[in-house]
């Protein structure tokens, strides 16, 4: 089309001349931008679940929404709601307590929708699982409940609460935008609210969305920590009186409320839950050039050698390497370890091409994975499970569980690395006559469940695209008992008298264990490797061979995916 200026040339690209301005908007109300503003930056968190009562689960947090690129209009005037924090639940009496609503609310801005996060459950006479949202609220103490669901890329769900005389009787920690929340489990971490996640869009590193802990029990002791991010902590045993109150969630943060607590020698005045944090809406006005230029002062510029180029500034990259999953034993055997998991960061400042490995799954049965690797960086492939009743599971990025007849599992996060890249497989079991099942193989997140509980793979991890990597695999079983349940990120089922589960393609997953002989144990599923550059990096990264892509999210974060081993391509110029 003929223009004016004689043409255009160059990559096209939306201009913005936003001046990096930053507004935190902390209370409902309207955000005018500025006259060229065209892009923006934005952080979107809900407010925070309220704690609940009585060896209450912590509240969860707000969900946390994170958009690199949001197009908007200059001057123009926008509706913003904060999200209120949800009310804990009040002390009362143990017989007649008051069932408020403890979620928070959700928080809108330009059309995205932060989920509030869920209230945690309280101690009463027909418990209630944790309420899910952004993330997901605690489960409470003695009646077991079980933690809410989070919302998948806003948040993480809650820790599950204590069984009667199943321990100390706390509740579960409310989920974080980081992490889940940690469930009533003996250990140094027991009932804390899970992790918030850390962001730096007003300029330097301030973290958010943390749950609420869980609640002391009526025997001693002290409530769960909040999680990092604005969690409140969980109510203390107070020794006399009344229950100790669990600790609010922190304003603006989007923090989960800590659950109350409890005092065996009077159960008529248990602790209070408390309130959830409120939530937060962060922008950053982008100034960003179009890319477009006069085609006549470029032929000028060209004929003198004077062209300008399009140069890439150096970037970070986020980036997920995952090994190979290992098979399960045979023969009522371990379930196969799944592959390391790690996440990293990596930052480059020229072109380069860096080599990217992608580790194969361990063949049939009881076999190890393979490793995946980009930029020095080293996920190992996971161990594998232990065949029959005579062999103990290998050791890996996560390890694989042993064979029935009490028979250790592998040591997972082999070779060392920090953080952990995998966990450790789980202990056979022999039940009695014609009656065993193996221990599951370890995954990203946890560890395969030992052979005389469920025999089940240990959980995967849940990386920035929401999606589950390096799940164990379950178990075999002769029975009645089931062979365990492949762990969430691709691990495959244990067989009950049958050929064990393969581990999904590309998620490392450990492959289920075969059940009587001669079932053989499922294959480990393939590793994979994942790149996340931001929108600056658009039309400067390739991969190789074809078979991998670069992808562009909505949020403009682009995505190279590799599902076999190539190359990363980095240009430093168009």
């Amino acid at each position: 089309m003929a223009r004016s200026n004689g043409g255009i040339i160059g990559k096209t690209n939306q201009s913005s001349f936003g001046k990096c301005t930053v507004t935190s908007v902390t209370a409902t109300g309207d955000l005018t931008t500025q006259p060229g503003t065209r892009l923006a930056e934005t952080l979107v968190i809900a407010g925070g679940g309220g704690g609940g009562k009585a060896r209450g689960g912590g509240g969860g947090a707000g969900g946390m929404i994170r958009c690199t690129e949001v197009s908007v209009s200059g001057n123009t005037s926008y509706p913003i709601v904060i999200g209120a924090g949800g009310s804990g639940r009040s002390g009362g009496t143990f017989d007649n307590r008051p069932a408020a609503d403890a979620n928070g609310n959700n928080t809108t801005a330009f059309d995205l929708i932060a989920i509030a996060g869920g209230g945690g459950s309280s101690n009463i006479s027909t418990p209630a699982a944790g309420a899910p949202g952004g993330s997901g609220g605690g489960g409470a103490g003695q009646c077991g409940s079980t933690g809410g669901t989070g919302t998948a890329c806003q948040g993480n769900d809650g820790g599950s609460g204590d069984l009667p005389e199943g321990g100390p009787e706390r509740g579960g920690g409310g989920g974080g935008a980081g992490s889940a929340g940690v469930p009533r489990a003996p250990g140094p971490t027991e009932s804390n609210g899970g992790n918030g996640l850390a962001n730096s869009i007003t300029g330097s590193p301030v973290t958010y969305a943390g749950g609420g802990g869980g609640g002391a029990p009526g025997s001693g002791g002290c409530g769960g920590a909040g999680g990092p991010g604005g969690g409140g902590a969980g109510g203390n045993y107070p020794g006399s009186g009344s229950g100790g109150a669990g600790t609010a969630g922190t304003a603006n943060l989007g923090g989960g409320g800590g659950g109350g607590s409890f005092v065996s020698s009077n159960p008529l005045t248990p602790g209070s839950g408390a309130n959830g944090g409120s939530g937060i809406v962060v922008v950053k006005e982008l100034s960003k050039a179009s890319g477009v230029w006069s085609l006549t002062s470029q032929r000028i510029a060209l004929s003198n050698g004077t062209w300008p180029k399009l140069t890439l500034q150096p970037f970070s990259a986020d980036y997920l390497i995952v090994g190979g999953g290992a098979s399960g034993g045979n023969n009522v055997g371990g379930g196969g370890g799944a592959g390391g998991y790690r996440s990293l960061s990596l930052t480059t400042c020229s072109a380069t091409t860096y080599p990217v490995v992608v580790g194969g799954g361990g063949s049939a049965s009881g076999n190890n994975g393979s490793p995946s690797s980009i930029n020095s960086n080293i996920a190992a492939g996971g161990g594998a499970g232990g065949c029959a009743a005579p062999e103990a599971g290998s050791a890996g990025g996560s390890g694989g569980g042993g064979g029935h007849n009490s028979r250790p599992g592998g040591a997972g996060n082999t070779p060392p690395v920090s953080p952990p890249q995998g966990n450790s497989g789980g202990t056979g079991h022999v039940f009695g006559v014609n009656n065993a099942r193996g221990g599951g193989g370890g995954g990203g997140s946890g560890s395969g469940a030992p052979g005389s509980t469920t025999g089940a793979g240990g959980a995967g991890s849940q990386w920035l695209n929401c999606s589950y990597y390096a799940g164990g695999g379950g178990g075999g079983s002769i029975g009645p008992p089931p062979g365990g349940a492949g762990g969430t990120g691709g691990g495959g089922a244990g067989g009950q008298g049958t050929t064990g589960t393969a581990g999904t393609v590309n998620t490392g997953g450990g492959g289920g264990a075969g059940g009587t002989s001669p079932s053989p144990g499922g294959a480990g599923g393939s590793g994979i490797v994942i790149v996340r550059s931001p929108s600056a990096t658009d039309g400067y990264i390739s991969v190789t061979p074809g078979t991998n892509t670069v992808s562009t999210t909505p949020c403009g974060v682009v995505v190279a995916t590799f599902t076999v081993s190539g190359c990363y391509v980095v240009a430093d110029e168009l």
